[in-house]
């Protein structure tokens, strides 16, 4: 890693991370915090479904959810599954992993999620089935405005604002939450509009995105590290963003706010599976991080060291306490 400045060493001060003693339902490591953290976690939640037959939970506000849950946060989770298996069977694996149910809502027609995940030389291609349950998140079944006005975190993608219906939800939520907001872009064709992700970055503390969505946005090709940064900037500047993230898969990340700018290195994964939720589980690590008010170079490092190890199992999350209890241990380590 390296700095073009060095950030502020005021400006943000590590928080130690405890080997938890007490096992929880979900068996995971906690991250000892200055006060609980209860962040709202808003979109999609589906199946990723594999060209080997398998499928695996996915959707990236599910998968956020899952790994703070593994942390120990308490994520309050609104989203909406179908009257179906694979909607009973997220249910199930919620109440296994000790997550709240409160903001799940049911929808009696419309399926459970589903994506098609098709593996080409590395990359990764999704196929969005339309019309799912989570299109339908309805405002009128949120949880109380005083439980949304005390969360510690709002955190959302793009994808379930495709749909009307939820994107009012949406609304809503980020006008009555009085905490930072996280912006995870992710673009999914034909599901996005410039226009939505302008608005989904209007008011954002902190945003991040891959280096292909810095280029789609504005034009500049992500091919180099001066692009990268180029692209970064206009970015920041143009939506007024204090934090920008712009992952590059196994080149690192780029980092961006009022301290300067920090280059992450990549993490070399030697048994790879697949990159499906690595994405998903670098974002979880820096809403832990925001809470934690953690300097970006350890956002960065932490976030990039969770994402190598998630490129180690098949689908985006791990029903596996020592994945989270490692990394926790290595945090204390550090300290």
């Amino acid at each position: 890693m390296h700095k073009l400045m060095d950030p502020d060493a005021d400006a943000a001060t590590e928080t130690s991370v405890a080997r938890a003693t007490d096992p929880e339902p979900a068996g995971a490591l906690a991250a000892s915090t200055p006060r609980p953290f209860r962040p709202l976690v808003f979109g999609e939640t589906l199946y990723d479904h594999f060209p080997d037959g398998t499928r695996a939970l996915g959707g990236a506000p599910f998968n956020v959810a899952w790994h703070l849950r593994g942390f120990k946060a308490t994520p309050l989770l609104i989203t909406r599954i179908g009257k179906d298996p694979q909607g009973r069977e997220i249910q199930d694996r919620m109440a296994e992993w000790g997550m709240d149910p409160l903001g799940v809502q049911v929808h009696p027609d419309r399926p459970t999620g589903k994506v098609t995940v098709e593996l080409e030389g590395g990359e990764v291609r999704f196929h969005i089935e339309a019309q799912q349950a989570y299109d339908e998140i309805e405002a009128r079944k949120l949880p109380d405005p005083d439980t949304v006005a005390a969360v510690g975190l709002l955190y959302h993608g793009t994808l379930a604002m495709r749909s009307p219906v939820s994107r009012d939800a949406l609304t809503l939520l980020r006008e009555g939450a009085a905490a930072p907001v996280l912006v995870d872009i992710n673009l999914r064709e034909p599901w996005w509009t410039r226009d939505a992700v302008a608005w989904a970055l209007e008011g954002a503390h902190w945003a991040k995105m891959n280096g292909h969505e810095a280029a789609s946005l504005t034009g500049v090709p992500a091919d180099n590290d001066e692009a990268i940064l180029e692209a970064a900037g206009r970015i920041r500047h143009r939506h007024r963003i204090r934090h920008l993230i712009v992952t590059l898969g196994s080149r690192g990340a780029l980092g961006l706010d009022s301290g300067g700018t920090v280059w992450q290195d990549g993490v070399e994964v030697e048994d790879m599976v697949d990159t499906v939720g690595a994405g998903d589980a670098f974002s979880a690590v820096v809403a832990l991080g925001i809470h934690l008010a953690w300097p970006m170079d350890l956002i960065l490092r932490r976030a990039a060291a969770f994402a190598a190890d998630v490129c180690r199992i098949r689908g985006a999350t791990a029903n596996d306490p020592d994945l989270y209890a490692r990394h926790g241990r290595n945090w204390n380590d550090e300290t």
